[in-house]
């Protein structure tokens, strides 16, 4: 029996979901079980304890906790988060069948998606999610499943799922969504008719930069199902890595709030600056979408983009004059980090079609730490002013 479970806190089940009552002298924290293989079990395949399988003791207590986290009878933890959206997608389609997909999407999903999953006959259909008859222009007899980002990566879109997901079940298929940026304390996902929510555990969810990992979410057939299919691709989460992941999720709401509050002030700063020509930040009226995010977000999130006056010039200056901030292209961890998409997630776009996407040359992403916010303010003001 879970020592939490959905009624309680989120921070609680943070800590102790996925973990049976103890006995005296069991230890406080759940101990890495660095085994590939387990004596016993049964005659069966899905009995038999194997660390690939993604049935070892830890691997199974933390897909608990982060299902009990997402409000889903299941979870399933991967080997890193391009792992957990390639399964679903490799598990949810054959050959000949079609995805619709948001046009707003991280770089390399939208690689898998236009030039991996055609050469295994499976076809998408990239959508603006902005207008919801689009998804239904989409459709075709062979389509499979939707996709959407929430927020987006890296210009903060937020769309409503709510009418996708009504138009996917009315035709009986399930709305896959990236909730990366999010985290569950900041959306519940699952609460506004997503089947299946997909993590980058790298990011938030471990948020100490210091491990590589994946997360599945959905019902529990759906997630058999994509597990399945990562037993036969190999995408296993190392025991190390899902105990240090066990240790982020322990301080997730607390570090949730302050990457919140520390986002909001500096969003707020940065669109003051006579150096900033435009931010996005869902928390901020200007952002186009903040009706929604105030609507369906407790929290706003630690991300912001913002353009910097002079181009791509402008911010490479502004890149190399920041001192506190670090540049790096990942996103999540306790240290702000920044980075520019046209080098790292969008590079293998133009710059015309970038620019289509809301990510002109200038365009800066900040993944905002928890430090002290006075101290971030004062790093960007000095990076701007050069």
């Amino acid at each position: 029996m879970s020592s939490a479970n959905h009624r309680t806190g989120l921070s609680t089940r943070a800590i102790h979901a996925g973990r049976d009552v103890d006995d005296p002298g069991a230890p406080v924290v759940p101990p890495i079980v660095q085994s590939a293989t387990f004596m016993g079990g049964g005659h069966r395949a899905d009995e038999i304890l194997y660390t690939r399988y993604g049935n070892n003791p830890l691997q199974l207590s933390v897909g608990e906790k982060l299902a009990s986290l997402e409000g889903a009878p299941a979870a399933l933890v991967l080997g890193s988060g391009m792992a957990a959206i390639a399964m679903t997608l490799l598990s949810l389609t054959r050959t000949g069948d079609h995805i619709v997909a948001a046009s707003h999407l991280y770089g390399a999903t939208r690689a898998l998606l236009e030039n991996e999953l055609p050469r295994r006959g499976v076809q998408t259909t990239f959508v603006d999610p902005s207008e919801g008859r689009n998804w239904r222009r989409a459709l075709r007899k062979k389509t499979r499943l939707f996709y959407l980002e929430a927020p987006t990566n890296p210009t903060l879109r937020l769309f409503d799922p709510r009418p996708v997901s009504k138009l996917a079940h009315d035709r009986g298929l399930p709305l896959v969504m990236d909730a990366t940026f999010a985290t569950p304390v900041n959306f519940r996902a699952r609460e506004l008719g997503v089947d299946v929510v997909l993590h980058s555990a790298t990011k938030y969810l471990g948020g100490h930069s210091d491990l590589i990992a994946g997360a599945v979410v959905g019902d529990r057939a759906l997630v058999e199902e994509i597990g399945s299919t990562a037993r036969l691709y190999g995408p296993a989460a190392d025991p190390h890595m899902v105990w240090l992941l066990d240790r982020g999720l322990r301080t997730l709401g607390v570090r949730m709030e302050r990457h919140n509050r520390n986002a909001l002030a500096l969003a707020e700063f940065l669109e003051a600056h006579p150096r900033v020509k435009s931010v996005s930040y869902p928390g901020l009226p200007s952002h186009p979408d903040h009706d929604l995010a105030r609507e369906i977000f407790p929290g706003f999130g630690g991300m912001l983009s913002f353009v910097a006056r002079g181009g791509g010039r402008g911010a490479d200056q502004v890149m190399q004059s920041l001192e506190l901030a670090r540049v790096a292209p990942s996103l999540g961890g306790v240290e702000t980090l920044v980075s520019q998409p046209r080098y790292t997630s969008h590079a293998g776009m133009t710059r015309d079609a970038r620019a289509a996407l809301g990510i002109p040359d200038g365009f800066i992403r900040v993944s905002v730490g928890i430090e002290d916010v006075d101290d971030l303010i004062a790093d960007f003001d000095r990076a701007l002013r050069g």
